[in-house]
């Protein structure tokens, strides 16, 4: 293992102590009908409101792509992360059409 990636230790007096790297395998991406999506209406400071798809299973480069395909439908902007995709502004309607049209498993939860 490279000095790089040792992370949270500084120094150790085992002559025997080996490092351990906390990399988690990703969850494999399930097909879009396993897939359990749920819609939230999160209401920011002000008048700011962001539609959230939330319970993504997969890895995050699938979680990119879905986001990047539903900022592009919606014609907004957002942010993939931490399996939630954000879009700016209250799109449900559109994203659960989009998703119910390609697939997915997917019903409006919590939110006005």
């Amino acid at each position: 293992m490279s000095k790089k990636n040792r992370t949270g230790i500084l120094y150790s007096t085992d002559p025997d102590f080996q490092y351990q790297s906390s990399d988690e395998p990703e969850a494999e991406t399930l097909p879009p009908a396993q897939q359990n999506l749920k819609l939230w209406l999160v209401k920011l400071g002000g008048s700011k409101v962001v539609t959230t798809i939330r319970d993504f299973t997969g890895t995050d480069a699938d979680l990119a792509d879905l986001g990047k395909q539903l900022k592009a439908a919606c014609g907004a902007g957002g942010s993939s992360k931490d399996n939630e995709i954000l879009i700016q502004g209250d799109h449900r309607d559109k994203v659960l059409a989009w998703l119910t049209g390609k697939g997915y498993k997917a019903k409006k939860a919590g939110g006005s």
